[in-house]
């Protein structure tokens, strides 16, 4: 059975963040937290919130244990961007993206 969690419109690249969900996706749980505690990235602590919710909605809505799920999908999509401007030499300006992203974490139960 499977259970998600959505995080939208976190300050984020979705770029940056797939470097964090590359790292985790496939993981069982316990193995996932440990790579994110290590992890440097300021999505790493997105990261980990995100699957702490889909481990409680697992819990309880589905009354799964936490021993038995693993990461089947992990995906951050584009959100919304932000325009704006800086102002460059010469009266000129320069455009700023500011990207955001929306964070999916699929869990299932593992097959014993």
């Amino acid at each position: 059975m499977e259970v998600k969690a959505r995080a939208f419109d976190q300050p984020i690249a979705p770029r940056k963040v797939r470097l964090v969900l590359d790292a985790v996706r496939g993981q069982k749980i316990e193995d996932a937290y440990n790579i994110l505690d290590i992890m440097p990235h300021k999505s790493s602590r997105l990261v980990r919130n995100i699957i702490i919710s889909a481990v409680a909605n697992a819990k309880t809505n589905n009354s799964l244990s936490q021993d038995n799920l693993y990461i089947k999908k992990a995906y951050a999509d584009e959100g919304r961007t932000l325009k704006r401007f800086k102002a460059r030499s010469r009266g000129r300006a320069a455009p700023r993206l500011k990207r955001y992203s929306h964070i999916n974490i699929v869990l299932e139960e593992a097959v014993i």
